[in-house]
Order: structure tokens, then C-alpha cells, then sequence
């Protein structure tokens, strides 16, 4: 059946929440819904407003998060947080598969996954059948790892900015099938397209198969230009996989135009779905040789799994409830807006930027263009440990904000997200003078 795309996302869930009343074992409480709905009706007045200002004490979007009141959160980035009205949704979805798990696993789960993948396909401009819902892009990464064809003498490009974690993935997944695993080194300074392009495809020969690299790095925060790598690498005959956690909501991913070939992420970092919601994206010529790392049913039986999909529907027994709330995440985001949002957090971000610049005369990696960072500013600090820094802030502060070496060099990474404001970014440079 052809589902229709939902036009307004209030619309959506108030469709959603009356269908409840109908097929009251397929979908989560009527009541329950339209309490999400007054909440993103509440949040969709604010965000009609003129966009709010930055140099506050408090944010109009606070209320939304249930932070620790001793604590300053400058540390979106590594888990997220979840919104209320999100975390509302996945305990009901929590709660009808504990009151009768056999109607939940057997007959609600197909159907619930495939109408929550549907609404985070339309999200991502491409189709349903090219997604699987994971855990997270951890998780993403390793299903490509390990079933990406591979033969003796090929090798796999990253680039030194890649995340930790997928650089370990790799290396363990080139050691196994004997092949190479490269790093190419992106300019000390980033403010140019063709000069990443460059450093990437200078690694690259006749025996490259794929370039491993972050839609928005981890550790340093940048934005890369993947459209255009992925241009690049298409004429050279190289597919490319995209690490994407940091890129949901802050940019716009339209799958259909950037044009990668596998795209792995994590929906409760920026989009701020719970943890344990991720995707792993397929295109579709390579459906046929993708296998999930955890074989199961697939479908439950008597169905039989038909697609490479299918396969990642039913691997044991779980609870899916995060995989369920995207679509409100996605609705609660809508609703504020990602204009909005992204305007209120970029200025965050470079009011941090500018004020630790001219604070502790230390540099930046990239341009000060909106083009190569978004949400997160990242700042060379004075030499020093980092860990006990961190600890410090912390344990003194009462701030959460990761202090990261860089080749051997000290910085601040700040992510900014709806709920703080320019005095939490004050809170953060008085504790910084007082400690370096």
C-alpha cells in the first residue's frame, strides 16, 4: 500500500493519534498523541515568533528538556537530549509492548516499523526500502564493514578526522580481508573545497574501493563537503560511505542529491530521538550483497524475509520503542523549526568561537564561514592535560564540555543546542580563566 507523505506535521500526529481510536493494537494511545500534539502546537507558537535571542538568560525552548539544574550542558554533541514530549512517546510505545508482548512482537512491530522508517525516509528525501533501522551509526558502520566486498591488494581511504570508533571498525574489517587501509591527512587549515578534495582523493589509486568520511567531524567539528566528494568520487569509480551522526538537523540530508552510497547515523544526537534510534542507508544497487550482523527471522514467521530490509526487522527479541519515536522527534524539530533552530544554535556557536578566540589568543581549524562548522564551536585552548581540565570543569563548574587533543594540541569543543544561551557560554569562559 502507497502510504501518502503527511503535508503538516500536526496534522500528522493528530491522524495518528485517531487512527488510535480504530486500531487501538497497532498504535500508541489516542490521548497520550494529542498530549504530543498540544506540546508541538505550544512549541510551534513560540518558534512563529521573531527567532529569540541568543544573549539571554534563559532559552523559550528550555522547558522542553529535563536537564539537571546543577548542571551546564555544553555537550550536546556526544549523546544528545531528548525532549519530553519524545521521551512521552517512546515509554507509551514501551508500555504497550510490556502489557501484551505477543500482540506487540507478533502483529503491531512489522507495521509500526515500516511506517515510522516511511516517515524518516520522506526526512531524508529518498525511499523506505533503502533504510534499516539500527541501534546507532556505530552499529551502521559495522553492517557495511562486514559484508563490503573486499579482495586481497584493495584498499579503504579515511581521512584523519574520522571518529575513533569507525577507524577501529575498518581496521579490524581491512586486517581480516587483507586489505589496505589508507588515511588521507585534510588541510591544517579549512576553508577550501578543492584543497579537501585533493588531500582525500591523493590517497586514492586503481585499487581504492571506498572512501570512508564524516558528513560533520567528531572531535573537530567540520563540515565536509560531500556532495562534492562524492561527485568526485563517482567519475573515479570509488563509493563512498558517509558517517553522518552530527549531520541530522543540522544540515539537510537529502539522500537523493548528495549522492553516497552508504550513509550511517544516529537520530538521537542533533535530532534529539531517543538513544538506540539510528539508521544504516543502502542504495539500491547494492541491496543484493547486504547482510545484517545479527541473523535472525527477519519477519516473523511464516513470513518469509523477501529484501535485505526485512532482515534487520526481526534480529531477536528487543525493545523498538526508540526506532518508534523518530517521527515525533522529527515533528517536535519541524515544529520549532530548522531554520530556527539552526539559526539560534550557529549563533551560539560563533559567539563561543569569538569570544574563546579573543579570550586565549588560541586558533580554529576552519574559516569563519557558516559553510564549515554549524552547532558546535571548536577552539584551541592553552598546552595542558585535558583530562583532568575536563574533570575539573566538571567537578568544580558543574559544566559539561569536552576538552579534546588535537595533534597535540588542547581544545574546547562547544555544542550549543535550543536550550542554552550566551550565559551558559559566560559560565563556561569565567571557569576557563580561572583554571588555565
Amino acid at each position: 500500500m502507497t502510504r501518502q507523505s503527511p503535508l503538516m506535521s500536526l496534522n500528522y500526529l493528530t491522524m495518528v493519534a485517531n487512527r488510535c481510536t480504530i486500531l487501538t493494537s497497532r498504535f500508541i494511545s489516542r490521548s497520550q498523541l494529542l498530549q504530543c500534539v498540544e506540546v508541538f502546537r505550544s512549541t510551534s507558537a513560540t518558534s512563529s515568533q521573531q527567532l529569540p535571542s541568543t544573549m539571554t538568560t534563559t532559552s523559550p525552548f528550555t522547558h522542553h528538556f529535563d536537564i539537571r539544574s546543577d548542571t551546564t550542558y555544553l555537550n550536546h554533541g556526544s549523546f544528545g537530549i531528548t525532549p519530553t514530549c519524545v521521551k512521552q512517546v517512546r515509554d507509551e510505545w514501551t508500555r504497550r509492548l510490556e502489557e501484551q508482548p505477543m500482540d506487540f512482537l507478533c502483529r503491531v512491530q512489522t507495521d509500526a516499523i515500516h511506517d515510522a522508517k516511511q516517515r524518516l525516509a520522506e526526512f531524508l528525501n529518498t525511499a523506505a526500502s533503502n533504510l534499516a533501522f539500527v541501534d546507532n551509526a556505530t552499529w551502521a558502520m559495522n553492517v557495511i564493514a562486514g559484508c563490503f566486498p573486499l579482495s586481497t591488494g584493495d584498499n579503504v581511504v579515511i581521512t584523519d578526522h574520522e571518529y575513533g570508533a569507525v577507524t577501529r571498525v575498518w581496521q579490524r574489517t581491512c586486517e581480516t580481508k587483507a586489505t589496505q587501509l589508507r588515511t588521507a591527512t585534510l588541510p591544517t587549515y579549512i576553508h577550501d573545497v578543492d584543497e579537501i578534495l585533493d588531500s582525500i582523493f591523493s590517497a586514492c589509486d586503481d585499487n581504492t574501493r571506498l572512501i570512508i568520511v564524516s558528513h560533520i567531524t567528531s572531535a573537530t567539528a567540520i563540515t565536509l563537503p560531500i556532495k562534492e566528494i562524492c561527485e568526485r568520487a563517482k567519475r573515479e569509480g570509488i563509493l563512498v560511505c558517509v558517517d553522518g551522526p552530527h549531520a541530522l538537523a543540522q544540515l539537510d540530508v537529502d539522500l537523493a542529491q548528495l549522492g553516497c552510497d552508504f550513509y550511517t547515523a544516529s537520530c538521537h544526537k542533533w535530532l534529539c530521538a531517543p538513544l538506540g534510534s539510528g539508521f544504516v542507508y543502502i542504495a539500491p544497487e547494492h541491496h543484493q550483497w547486504v547482510q545484517t550482523p545479527v541473523l535472525s527471522w527477519g519477519l516473523i514467521p511464516p513470513t518469509l524475509p523477501q529484501t535485505w530490509d526485512d532482515e534487520f526487522v526481526w534480529v531477536g527479541t528487543r525493545n523498538i520503542a526508540s526506532y518508534l519515536s523518530i517521527p515525533a522527534a522529527i515533528e517536535f524539530m519541524t515544529e520549532i523549526g530548522f531554520d530556527t533552530f539552526r539559526d539560534y544554535t550557529f549563533n551560539l556557536s560563533h559567539t563561543a568561537r569569538k569570544t574563546l578566540l579573543q579570550e586565549f589568543s588560541g586558533a580554529c581549524l576552519v574559516a569563519d564561514d557558516r559553510q564549515w562548522y554549524g552547532t558546535m564551536a571548536h577552539v584551541q585552548l592553552p598546552d595542558g592535560d585535558c583530562e583532568s581540565l575536563q574533570r575539573t570543569l566538571w567537578e568544580k563548574h558543574h559544566l559539561e564540555v569536552p576538552i579534546i587533543e588535537w595533534q597535540e594540541k588542547r581544545y574546547v569543543r562547544v555544542s550549543s543546542h535550543l536550550y542554552n544561551t550566551s550565559a551558559d557560554l559566560e559560565q563556561l569562559v569565567t571557569a576557563l580563566k580561572v583554571e588555565l
